[in-house]
């Protein structure tokens, strides 16, 4: 039999291993995938629908020139979601159980039942839980749990009786989301 050396070095084109231009090309990362990438970074942080995160963005947007940091603004609007404190109370292990306690109208504001997970806490609000749901068997240990969550510096919580007051503006240093919140307005100002 006879080696055929003279095919030994040559390699094969437009089959198997891309070429060296169409890698480089491909680990550039576009302006509207890393803004898309934030976007649903920061939707899915909160637990929301495209439809909500779309409007709250619309809605600061259209704030801009009257408030001084639009990127703030997005994050209190955010951060002031019923279920949203009521996750940051201690009270549920994530947003959407947060949500679904929500919605199963567990908590009152300022004395009045409220099942509507998008409602806007105010300053001066008290978020509190409802006697009769404290007493079942989800919450059993939540004293004690409730002893160990520091609650951020916008809200006070009463460790004794599960009540939160809204005491100040919740802020975007304070909340230090792990996404870049101006490409999050680029995506959705194309």
């Amino acid at each position: 039999m006879v080696e055929n050396n003279q095919f030994k070095n040559i390699k094969p084109t437009g089959v198997g291993a891309p070429s060296q231009e169409k890698r480089k090309r491909r680990s550039a990362v576009s302006e509207y995938k890393k803004s898309l990438v934030e976007k649903q970074t920061l939707k899915r942080l909160y637990g929301l629908s495209e439809r909500q995160f779309k409007r709250y963005v619309k809605e600061t947007l259209e704030k801009m020139g009257r408030v001084e940091n639009v990127s703030d603004e997005l994050i209190k609007t955010l951060e002031k979601r019923l279920d949203n404190v009521v996750f940051r109370m201690g009270l549920a292990k994530s947003r959407s159980h947060a949500r679904q306690l929500v919605n199963h109208a567990y908590f009152l504001v300022n004395g009045k039942p409220v099942n509507i997970p998008s409602f806007q806490v105010k300053k001066e609000d008290v978020i509190s839980m409802k006697e009769a749901k404290k007493k079942k068997t989800l919450f059993k240990d939540l004293t004690t749990v409730v002893k160990k969550i520091e609650t951020p510096v916008w809200l006070y919580l009463n460790k004794e009786k599960l009540e939160c007051s809204v005491v100040g503006e919740p802020s975007l240093a304070e909340v230090n989301p792990p996404v870049e919140i101006s490409l999050v307005f680029e995506f959705y100002s194309r």
